[in-house]
């Protein structure tokens, strides 16, 4: 796909994997706008690759129409990157011995898989009116993560939202074939990211080298490129794709 004369949406886009992407999107040519909730943040990055930035939460359905009027005000919307989303720690029984919140997995869940549903299903809509750009009206990227597959002691609401984000990602596809509008979700490890920059240098470079090659965090950069990729490839539908250097994350 062509970005010139597109616009995109790229939620989580005030910082890491989502701040990335959208620099890699403007570079391209794609009018950007950067949904976040952390409106000091966003608007500095925004200002920085000439986007415009919205505040808004994913699960807010006027607010991501607003974001998406932005959108298509700038340019016909032809992207989506989802990247928002939240981590929390539910056991199942809690250190005193009472069940785990069922309060913070529902909040977890909503923020994490029913956001992605939402956003998903707003976007789709207003790219279902594009006309027709080399054989296809629009893309859209989702985020799962391999706590889909192996989710650690403590991740289970995290872990359940991203194994729903995989199970939407073909069915998504498959339902918007007819739009032709393209649906795949990248699968991230261990990335050095905001989330990770409240442990310390010791635990960040402990976490890097569970990753059996490249020994290390991955970058930003790498989440965006291949986010990239997806857009640009139009074989590339209905997939999750591991970007993880082979890591399989252990138990704990």
């Amino acid at each position: 796909m062509d970005l010139n004369g597109a616009s995109a949406l790229v939620t989580g886009g005030a910082s890491g994997l989502g701040a990335a992407t959208a620099r890699r999107l403007a570079l391209a040519g794609a009018r950007v706008v950067v949904l976040d909730l952390n409106e000091e943040l966003g608007t500095n990055f925004a200002s920085e690759i000439n986007g415009v930035f919205y505040q808004a939460d994913v699960t807010d359905p006027e607010a991501v129409g607003a974001a998406l009027d932005v959108a298509e005000s700038m340019a016909p919307l032809r992207v989506l990157v989802h990247c928002a989303g939240k981590g929390g720690t539910v056991r199942l029984v809690d250190r005193d011995g009472n069940p785990g919140s069922l309060e913070l997995y529902d909040q977890l869940i909503r923020i994490n898989l029913v956001g992605t549903f939402n956003v998903l299903r707003l976007a789709a809509t207003r790219m279902a009116r594009n006309d027709i750009v080399d054989e296809e009206r629009g893309v859209c990227v989702l985020t799962a993560s391999v706590a889909a597959w192996e989710g650690q002691i403590g991740q289970i609401p995290y872990a359940s939202a991203k194994a729903g984000v995989v199970g939407m990602t073909l069915v998504a596809a498959r339902d918007l074939a007819t739009k032709l509008i393209r649906v795949s979700t990248i699968a991230p490890g261990s990335f050095d990211t905001p989330i990770l920059a409240r442990f310390s240098q010791q635990i960040r470079d402990d976490l890097g080298a569970r990753t059996p090659h490249p020994n290390r965090l991955g970058q930003p950069d790498e989440f965006a490129s291949l986010a990239l990729q997806i857009v640009e490839n139009k074989m590339l539908n209905g997939e999750t794709i591991r970007l993880d250097g082979a890591l399989r994350m252990a138990p704990r």
